[in-house]
């Protein structure tokens, strides 16, 4: 149905945490589920003491011979509250080796489980440096989100990859996390549409991780709020199946193109101004 891929490129802005979010904000209506597609390991199985099966690795066996439509939803986990999960296993070697006989045939196999299953999936594909293992995750999505603080070293890495991420996907969308620089400076220093932005919300972040002792509804938190806005205009533009050639998202809605990589040669950046915070989204 719908396949949507988170990444960065540096750092540690909160992809997984950013995928959960916009799962437990997604629509009434469709099923999101979140697949841990990251090649390092995943984080799931370890924040809420879930099994390694059904998962990741039970998935990439089954698919090797299986058709079945309910085959996504035979392997996933539920979190508390109901959301659910296909769990990657913590270690890279174990990761990897169920990513390459997923993504063996360029992503085939990933989007016709997403088509079969009727879902809208989430994939978190972590911290990405062109690995050939997430590469055909991110070509056949309908969207890609990339997250990056705000700060001077991950956009430095933004601003050295921003021609080769043109290659990456055909819907990519930048999204900027936490204080620092402005989305006006961002866009202004390397040519790119910041095209939304996560607040620093150190409470709302370690709710969507499973905190013990936190009761409270990750979507009542500003973050919470973001993600599920976010979600809402993802789902009215990218769900229904519009056909675009490229997405980035404004604050009322999701509109074309893609983002487009202007800057002619930047190298670095000046420093944050000190009273920038790094964010409060892990």
């Amino acid at each position: 149905m719908t396949l949507v891929a988170l990444c960065s490129l540096k750092g540690s802005p909160g992809v997984t945490t950013t995928a959960l979010g916009l799962a437990a904000g997604w629509p009434a209506g469709d099923a999101p589920v979140v697949v841990e597609c990251d090649p390092a390991g995943g984080d799931l199985l370890a924040r809420f003491r879930l099994d390694l099966s059904p998962g990741l690795v039970s998935l990439a066996a089954a698919a090797r011979r299986a058709t079945d439509p309910d085959l996504l939803w035979q392997h996933t986990q539920r979190l508390p509250g109901g959301l659910r999960v296909v769990v990657g296993p913590p270690g890279a070697e174990q990761a990897r080796a169920a990513l390459e006989q997923l993504t063996h045939d360029d992503g085939t196999t990933v989007r016709s489980w997403t088509d079969m299953a009727g879902a809208v999936v989430l994939a978190d594909c972590g911290r990405v440096e062109a690995n050939p293992l997430v590469m055909p995750v991110l070509r056949t999505a309908d969207l890609v989100l990339l997250l990056a603080q705000a700060r001077s070293d991950a956009l430095a890495h933004v601003a050295m990859k921003r021609e080769a991420l043109g290659q990456w996907s055909r819907a990519l969308a930048f999204v900027l996390v936490g204080e620092g620089y402005r989305d006006d400076e961002v866009s202004g220093e390397l040519g790119i549409e910041v095209a939304a932005r996560l607040p620093a919300d150190p409470r709302g972040a370690a709710l969507l991780r499973g905190v013990t002792g936190r009761r409270a509804a990750p979507t009542r938190t500003e973050l919470g709020k973001t993600l599920a806005s976010l979600a809402t205009r993802m789902a009215d533009r990218v769900v229904e199946g519009s056909e675009r050639t490229g997405v980035e998202v404004t604050d009322t809605e999701l509109t074309a193109p893609a983002l487009h990589f202007t800057l002619p040669g930047a190298q670095g950046w000046p420093e944050c101004p000190a009273s920038s915070g790094n964010g409060g989204v892990r």
